[in-house]
């Protein structure tokens, strides 16, 4: 599948070649191409590949490989054409140029034109692809099952009192946190409300601001596992029916009040399964970055790749057990 590493890398030392000339190739005494003539000692082609190997290769050859065997896997399409330009676009947004940019990133990605960094966007996508159809495929039954047994559950009827901040884009970051403070304890004070009797809906014509559903009672509807936010569904779920939250819910759109309603009987599981096998990647690869590591080793291994040069193989294979330790470690730490 592989050529011999130095033959790969003769590419990357390739333009170095130049500075002995365009005629013959100087011959050093002991028959090696010199690449650099200079008067107390000459650099010989083989001297260079060394130093390049040792520092450089590993990379450029996992690169190489990936692109070979990824290229097949996943074909170039609308959604890697929308998210690497949307990268850029993005970057460009906060560079201001393409040659600032390149600036930026040329250290970190290896890369030197904007051709070259789209290519490597493009091979990037295709490892977060391969990455996330490998953990989707590890997702094991009693794993499936778990997710089901303890986070899903039937469809709740849910109804709300949104009391959004009154803040402005040319606020201060002083007069935002009073705005935030003064949301919350309006918040509070609907709560009180509600502990001295007065009626919910009443108090949703008179707090709330979604005015879309203002007029129903402040019934949003069933919502399933994720439709609201973390905290919100965990709130949401400590109630029983006809019961209201106690203290305000923190969300992006300001502080909320639920009150929940009926619920519907469980779906079954196989109707949620692909969903659930997607929840549980995605959180397996949120807590694990190692699996990121793994999985593109057993996807090169499924290729049967085989590194014939020693040195670059047992790079790799060191590469791969001290990212899978470091992963494991930020994550540790993280926690």
């Amino acid at each position: 599948m592989m050529k011999n590493s130095k033959k790969i890398l003769t590419l990357s030392v390739a333009t170095l070649l130049l500075v002995s000339g365009c005629g013959k190739i100087p011959k050093l005494e002991n028959g090696q191409d010199a690449v650099v003539t200079i008067k107390n000692g000459d650099i010989s082609v083989d001297t260079l590949y060394q130093s390049v190997k040792d520092r450089y290769a590993l990379s450029t050859l996992l690169d190489l490989i990936d692109t070979q065997i990824l290229e097949k896997e996943y074909k170039s399409d609308d959604e890697e054409k929308e998210e690497v330009e949307g990268q850029i676009q993005s970057w460009l947004a906060t560079f201001g140029s393409e040659d600032l940019l390149l600036k930026q990133v040329s250290s970190y990605f290896g890369v030197n034109t904007m051709e070259e960094l789209r290519t490597y966007l493009k091979l990037q996508h295709k490892r977060t692809k391969a990455v996330e159809d490998y953990v989707r495929k590890n997702v094991t039954d009693k794993e499936i099952k778990k997710f089901y047994d303890e986070v899903i559950f039937g469809d709740i009827e849910v109804s709300k009192i949104l009391i959004e901040p009154e803040v402005t884009e040319d606020m201060t970051s002083s007069d935002k946190t009073a705005a935030e403070e003064d949301a919350k304890k309006k918040a509070n004070e609907v709560i009180t409300k509600l502990k001295n009797g007065e009626k919910w809906e009443d108090l949703v014509k008179e707090y709330t601001s979604d005015e879309s559903h203002k007029d129903d009672g402040g019934n949003i509807g069933y919502i399933s596992h994720g439709s609201l936010t973390e905290e919100a569904e965990k709130a949401v779920l400590m109630l029983k029916k006809g019961q209201y939250t106690t203290s305000p819910v923190k969300t992006t759109y300001g502080y909320e009040i639920y009150l929940r309603g009926e619920q519907k009987a469980k779906a079954k599981l196989e109707t949620l399964k692909d969903d659930i096998i997607e929840e549980v990647a995605k959180n397996k690869l949120k807590d694990d970055s190692s699996l990121e590591i793994t999985a593109m080793d057993e996807f090169r291994k499924s290729y049967k790749v085989n590194i014939t040069d020693k040195e670059l193989k047992t790079q790799y294979e060191n590469y791969v057990t001290n990212s899978i330790a470091q992963a494991k470690e930020n994550d540790s730490k993280n926690k």
